[in-house]
Protein backbone atom coordinates (compact mmCIF):
# COMPACT_ATOMS: atom_id res chain seq x y z
CA UNK A 1 0.00 0.00 0.00
CA UNK A 2 1.24 2.94 -0.58
CA UNK A 3 1.73 5.75 1.94
CA UNK A 4 1.33 9.48 1.72
CA UNK A 5 2.67 12.29 3.33
CA UNK A 6 -0.10 14.13 5.35
CA UNK A 7 1.04 17.99 5.69
CA UNK A 8 -1.09 20.18 8.21
CA UNK A 9 -0.67 23.27 9.54
CA UNK A 10 1.39 23.75 12.61
CA UNK A 11 0.61 22.90 16.07
CA UNK A 12 2.06 19.32 15.50
CA UNK A 13 1.90 18.76 18.95
CA UNK A 14 -0.45 19.09 21.52
CA UNK A 15 0.80 19.88 25.01
CA UNK A 16 -2.27 18.92 26.59
CA UNK A 17 -3.72 22.27 27.91
CA UNK A 18 -6.67 23.52 27.19
CA UNK A 19 -9.10 26.84 27.72
CA UNK A 20 -10.91 25.08 30.28
CA UNK A 21 -8.03 23.59 31.94
CA UNK A 22 -6.21 26.88 32.48
CA UNK A 23 -8.97 28.54 33.72
CA UNK A 24 -9.94 25.85 36.07
CA UNK A 25 -6.60 25.70 37.39
CA UNK A 26 -6.91 30.05 38.04
CA UNK A 27 -9.98 29.09 39.64
CA UNK A 28 -9.00 26.56 41.65
CA UNK A 29 -5.71 29.24 42.72
CA UNK A 30 -7.82 31.40 43.74
CA UNK A 31 -10.27 29.22 46.38
CA UNK A 32 -7.51 29.58 49.70
CA UNK A 33 -7.68 33.87 49.45
CA UNK A 34 -11.93 33.31 48.59
CA UNK A 35 -12.00 30.63 51.89
CA UNK A 36 -10.11 33.71 54.02
CA UNK A 37 -12.40 36.17 53.05
CA UNK A 38 -15.44 34.14 53.47
CA UNK A 39 -13.64 33.74 57.56
CA UNK A 40 -13.67 37.05 57.66
CA UNK A 41 -16.76 38.15 55.71
CA UNK A 42 -19.27 35.34 55.89
CA UNK A 43 -22.00 35.14 53.62
CA UNK A 44 -21.54 38.58 52.04
CA UNK A 45 -18.49 37.02 50.05
CA UNK A 46 -20.19 34.27 49.05
CA UNK A 47 -23.17 35.91 47.81
CA UNK A 48 -21.27 38.71 45.87
CA UNK A 49 -19.06 35.60 44.05
CA UNK A 50 -22.44 34.01 43.03
CA UNK A 51 -24.23 37.02 41.69
CA UNK A 52 -20.85 38.14 39.90
CA UNK A 53 -20.42 34.85 38.65
CA UNK A 54 -24.14 34.03 37.47
CA UNK A 55 -24.56 37.34 35.93
CA UNK A 56 -21.15 36.71 33.80
CA UNK A 57 -22.52 33.42 32.68
CA UNK A 58 -25.72 34.56 31.82
CA UNK A 59 -24.53 37.97 30.15
CA UNK A 60 -21.85 36.22 27.63
CA UNK A 61 -24.69 33.18 27.05
CA UNK A 62 -27.76 35.91 26.15
CA UNK A 63 -25.26 38.12 24.02
CA UNK A 64 -23.85 34.70 22.04
CA UNK A 65 -27.25 33.09 21.55
CA UNK A 66 -28.97 35.73 20.57
CA UNK A 67 -26.58 38.84 19.41
CA UNK A 68 -24.14 36.79 17.49
CA UNK A 69 -25.54 33.95 16.99
CA UNK A 70 -22.82 31.50 17.94
CA UNK A 71 -22.40 27.85 19.81
CA UNK A 72 -22.93 28.29 23.89
CA UNK A 73 -18.90 29.27 24.95
CA UNK A 74 -19.90 28.88 28.99
CA UNK A 75 -17.95 25.77 28.99
CA UNK A 76 -14.36 27.36 28.55
CA UNK A 77 -15.13 28.62 32.07
CA UNK A 78 -14.11 32.19 30.95
CA UNK A 79 -16.96 33.97 32.28
CA UNK A 80 -17.17 31.80 35.08
CA UNK A 81 -13.41 33.12 36.08
CA UNK A 82 -14.31 37.05 35.32
CA UNK A 83 -16.97 36.71 37.37
CA UNK A 84 -14.63 35.49 40.42
CA UNK A 85 -11.88 37.64 39.72
CA UNK A 86 -14.78 40.89 39.50
CA UNK A 87 -16.10 39.77 42.74
CA UNK A 88 -12.34 39.58 44.48
CA UNK A 89 -12.35 43.53 43.16
CA UNK A 90 -15.15 44.32 44.84
CA UNK A 91 -15.97 45.66 48.91
CA UNK A 92 -17.54 43.35 50.62
CA UNK A 93 -20.70 44.99 51.59
CA UNK A 94 -21.37 46.75 47.81
CA UNK A 95 -25.01 46.75 46.40
CA UNK A 96 -26.03 43.56 44.63
CA UNK A 97 -27.38 45.81 41.59
CA UNK A 98 -23.93 47.18 41.70
CA UNK A 99 -22.70 43.77 41.27
CA UNK A 100 -25.34 42.44 38.28
CA UNK A 101 -24.08 46.15 36.65
CA UNK A 102 -20.59 45.50 36.81
CA UNK A 103 -20.53 41.84 35.53
CA UNK A 104 -22.47 42.85 32.91
CA UNK A 105 -20.51 45.42 31.80
CA UNK A 106 -17.38 43.37 32.07
CA UNK A 107 -18.64 40.57 29.73
CA UNK A 108 -20.81 42.80 27.79
CA UNK A 109 -17.99 45.42 27.08
CA UNK A 110 -14.93 44.59 28.33
CA UNK A 111 -15.47 40.71 26.17
CA UNK A 112 -18.02 40.43 24.37
CA UNK A 113 -18.27 43.62 22.29
CA UNK A 114 -15.09 42.77 20.46
CA UNK A 115 -15.69 39.22 19.42
CA UNK A 116 -15.26 37.32 22.70
CA UNK A 117 -12.59 34.99 24.21
CA UNK A 118 -8.99 35.84 22.15
CA UNK A 119 -10.52 39.50 20.97
CA UNK A 120 -10.61 41.43 24.14
CA UNK A 121 -7.56 43.69 24.45
CA UNK A 122 -8.47 44.86 27.98
CA UNK A 123 -9.19 42.57 30.98
CA UNK A 124 -12.52 41.98 31.37
CA UNK A 125 -12.95 41.60 35.05
CA UNK A 126 -11.21 44.87 35.19
CA UNK A 127 -13.26 46.81 32.82
CA UNK A 128 -15.87 46.00 35.23
CA UNK A 129 -14.14 47.04 37.95
CA UNK A 130 -13.07 50.80 36.90
CA UNK A 131 -16.21 51.16 35.25
CA UNK A 132 -17.87 50.47 39.11
CA UNK A 133 -15.20 52.69 40.38
CA UNK A 134 -15.61 55.95 38.45
CA UNK A 135 -19.41 55.24 38.33
CA UNK A 136 -19.99 54.60 41.77
CA UNK A 137 -17.50 56.01 44.14
CA UNK A 138 -18.89 55.78 47.46
CA UNK A 139 -20.13 52.62 47.32
CA UNK A 140 -17.00 51.25 45.79
CA UNK A 141 -14.48 52.75 48.54
CA UNK A 142 -16.65 51.81 51.67
CA UNK A 143 -14.93 49.10 53.43
CA UNK A 144 -15.58 47.22 56.89
CA UNK A 145 -12.72 45.89 59.10
CA UNK A 146 -13.12 42.09 59.08
CA UNK A 147 -12.77 42.35 62.94
CA UNK A 148 -16.06 44.68 62.83
CA UNK A 149 -19.04 42.52 63.14
CA UNK A 150 -21.41 45.05 63.55
CA UNK A 151 -20.29 46.45 59.86
CA UNK A 152 -18.82 49.48 61.14
CA UNK A 153 -16.95 51.46 58.06
CA UNK A 154 -13.06 51.72 57.68
CA UNK A 155 -10.77 52.63 55.52
CA UNK A 156 -8.15 50.42 53.97
CA UNK A 157 -4.11 51.03 55.05
CA UNK A 158 -3.81 52.47 51.42
CA UNK A 159 -6.61 55.13 51.97
CA UNK A 160 -5.42 55.58 55.75
CA UNK A 161 -1.91 56.54 54.29
CA UNK A 162 -3.29 58.87 51.37
CA UNK A 163 -5.15 60.80 53.76
CA UNK A 164 -2.40 61.03 56.31
CA UNK A 165 -0.34 62.41 53.31
CA UNK A 166 -2.99 64.86 52.02
CA UNK A 167 -3.14 66.17 55.59
CA UNK A 168 0.83 66.73 56.46
CA UNK A 169 0.46 64.27 58.83
CA UNK A 170 4.11 62.74 59.51
CA UNK A 171 3.54 58.47 58.52
CA UNK A 172 5.30 57.65 61.86
CA UNK A 173 2.55 58.72 63.33
CA UNK A 174 -0.05 56.74 61.40
CA UNK A 175 2.36 53.43 60.25
CA UNK A 176 2.41 51.87 64.15
CA UNK A 177 -1.59 51.15 63.61
CA UNK A 178 -0.70 48.30 60.61
CA UNK A 179 0.80 45.57 61.34
CA UNK A 180 2.34 43.26 58.62
CA UNK A 181 1.30 40.14 60.02
CA UNK A 182 -2.32 41.03 59.65
CA UNK A 183 -1.72 42.09 56.17
CA UNK A 184 -0.52 38.07 55.14
CA UNK A 185 -3.24 36.46 57.09
CA UNK A 186 -6.25 39.21 56.14
CA UNK A 187 -6.63 40.98 58.78
CA UNK A 188 -7.85 44.64 57.44
CA UNK A 189 -9.93 46.57 55.66
CA UNK A 190 -10.29 45.93 52.23
CA UNK A 191 -12.28 43.90 48.91
CA UNK A 192 -11.77 40.15 48.66
CA UNK A 193 -8.74 39.66 46.93
CA UNK A 194 -6.17 42.40 49.21
CA UNK A 195 -7.29 41.73 52.68
CA UNK A 196 -5.26 37.95 52.64
CA UNK A 197 -1.71 38.21 50.99
CA UNK A 198 -0.32 34.61 51.98
CA UNK A 199 -3.28 33.40 50.40
CA UNK A 200 -2.94 34.58 47.19
CA UNK A 201 0.78 33.85 47.16
CA UNK A 202 -0.18 30.42 47.82
CA UNK A 203 -2.35 30.48 44.52
CA UNK A 204 0.72 31.98 42.78
CA UNK A 205 2.61 28.71 43.68
CA UNK A 206 -0.29 26.90 42.34
CA UNK A 207 -0.18 28.65 39.12
CA UNK A 208 3.79 28.02 38.95
CA UNK A 209 3.72 24.62 39.62
CA UNK A 210 1.03 23.85 36.58
CA UNK A 211 2.79 26.06 34.83
CA UNK A 212 -0.26 28.05 33.87
CA UNK A 213 1.64 31.31 34.27
CA UNK A 214 5.95 32.46 34.51
CA UNK A 215 6.89 34.05 36.82
CA UNK A 216 8.30 36.77 35.06
CA UNK A 217 5.25 39.63 34.77
CA UNK A 218 4.46 39.05 38.63
CA UNK A 219 7.62 39.54 39.46
CA UNK A 220 8.16 42.56 37.12
CA UNK A 221 5.22 44.17 38.55
CA UNK A 222 6.13 43.50 42.07
CA UNK A 223 9.66 44.49 41.36
CA UNK A 224 9.14 47.26 39.79
CA UNK A 225 6.82 48.26 42.79
CA UNK A 226 9.37 47.12 45.29
CA UNK A 227 12.24 49.22 43.94
CA UNK A 228 10.55 52.68 42.91
CA UNK A 229 8.49 52.56 45.85
CA UNK A 230 12.15 51.66 47.77
CA UNK A 231 13.72 54.95 46.43
CA UNK A 232 10.92 57.31 47.41
CA UNK A 233 11.12 55.70 50.93
CA UNK A 234 14.69 55.92 51.39
CA UNK A 235 14.14 60.04 50.31
CA UNK A 236 11.73 61.18 52.29
CA UNK A 237 10.23 57.90 54.79
CA UNK A 238 8.16 60.24 56.34
CA UNK A 239 5.87 61.25 53.36
CA UNK A 240 6.14 58.06 51.71
CA UNK A 241 5.46 53.99 52.63
CA UNK A 242 8.27 51.48 52.61
CA UNK A 243 8.01 49.02 49.63
CA UNK A 244 6.69 46.12 51.64
CA UNK A 245 3.62 48.06 52.71
CA UNK A 246 2.95 48.36 49.08
CA UNK A 247 3.39 45.02 47.96
CA UNK A 248 1.02 43.77 50.90
CA UNK A 249 -2.05 46.00 50.25
CA UNK A 250 -4.40 47.35 48.25
CA UNK A 251 -4.35 44.64 44.96
CA UNK A 252 -0.76 44.40 44.11
CA UNK A 253 -0.63 40.47 44.31
CA UNK A 254 -4.34 40.10 42.70
CA UNK A 255 -3.51 42.18 39.85
CA UNK A 256 -0.02 41.38 39.02
CA UNK A 257 -0.43 37.40 39.85
CA UNK A 258 -4.17 37.13 38.05
CA UNK A 259 -4.93 39.96 36.54
CA UNK A 260 -1.75 41.33 34.29
CA UNK A 261 -0.33 37.12 33.41
CA UNK A 262 -3.96 37.35 31.46
CA UNK A 263 -2.89 35.08 28.29
CA UNK A 264 -4.68 37.41 25.94
CA UNK A 265 -4.33 40.63 27.00
CA UNK A 266 -0.53 39.98 28.32
CA UNK A 267 2.89 40.27 26.04
CA UNK A 268 4.56 37.26 24.42
CA UNK A 269 7.93 37.72 24.71
CA UNK A 270 10.15 38.04 27.51
CA UNK A 271 11.18 41.09 26.57
CA UNK A 272 7.63 42.40 26.15
CA UNK A 273 7.01 41.10 29.37
CA UNK A 274 9.48 43.04 31.19
CA UNK A 275 8.24 46.49 29.66
CA UNK A 276 4.87 45.46 30.54
CA UNK A 277 5.42 44.63 33.74
CA UNK A 278 7.96 47.21 34.59
CA UNK A 279 4.95 49.89 33.49
CA UNK A 280 2.53 48.62 35.25
CA UNK A 281 4.63 48.77 38.72
CA UNK A 282 5.70 52.08 37.84
CA UNK A 283 2.10 53.49 36.86
CA UNK A 284 1.06 51.77 40.08
CA UNK A 285 3.17 53.54 42.54
CA UNK A 286 2.78 56.78 40.55
CA UNK A 287 -1.14 56.53 40.85
CA UNK A 288 -1.01 55.36 44.58
CA UNK A 289 1.47 58.46 45.60
CA UNK A 290 0.48 60.78 43.39
CA UNK A 291 -2.62 60.78 41.74
CA UNK A 292 -6.48 60.91 43.04
CA UNK A 293 -7.18 57.17 43.72
CA UNK A 294 -5.51 55.57 46.79
CA UNK A 295 -5.15 52.48 44.67
CA UNK A 296 -3.61 52.53 41.13
CA UNK A 297 -3.13 48.48 39.81
CA UNK A 298 -6.67 48.20 38.11
CA UNK A 299 -5.92 51.60 36.27
CA UNK A 300 -1.89 50.76 35.35
CA UNK A 301 -3.00 46.77 34.42
CA UNK A 302 -5.81 48.87 31.49
CA UNK A 303 -3.20 51.01 30.22
CA UNK A 304 -0.57 48.56 29.47
CA UNK A 305 -3.41 46.51 28.08
CA UNK A 306 -3.33 48.79 25.29
CA UNK A 307 0.35 49.08 24.74
CA UNK A 308 0.30 45.33 24.08
CA UNK A 309 -0.10 45.24 20.41
CA UNK A 310 2.33 47.72 20.16
CA UNK A 311 5.11 45.56 22.36
CA UNK A 312 4.15 42.53 20.66
CA UNK A 313 5.20 44.66 17.50
CA UNK A 314 8.58 45.60 18.51
CA UNK A 315 9.64 42.54 20.45
CA UNK A 316 8.68 40.32 18.66
CA UNK A 317 10.32 37.25 18.32
CA UNK A 318 12.74 35.42 15.93
CA UNK A 319 11.02 33.86 13.17
CA UNK A 320 12.02 30.04 13.02
CA UNK A 321 15.10 28.97 10.48
CA UNK A 322 15.62 32.62 10.67
CA UNK A 323 19.43 33.37 10.64
CA UNK A 324 21.21 36.55 11.99
CA UNK A 325 24.16 38.29 10.04
CA UNK A 326 26.40 40.40 11.77
CA UNK A 327 27.82 43.16 10.54
CA UNK A 328 31.54 43.05 10.01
Amino acid sequence: MEKKLVVSPSPHIHSGNSTQRLMCDVIIALIPAFIVSVIFYGFNALIIAAIAIVTCLATEYLITRFMLGRENTLWDYSAALTGFLLAFNLPPAVPWWIVVLGSIVAIGVGKMSFGGLGRNPFNPALVGRVFLLISFPVQMTTFYHPAALDGTSGATPLAVVKEAVKNHQSLSEVMPQFSYSDMLLGNMAGSMGEIAAFALILGFIYLLVRRVITWRVPVYVLGTMFIFSGILWLIDPEHFVDPLFHLLTGGALLGAIYMATDYVTSPMTKGGMLFYGAGIGLITILIRTWGAYPEGISFAILIMNAAVPLINKYSHPKRFGKTVTKKA
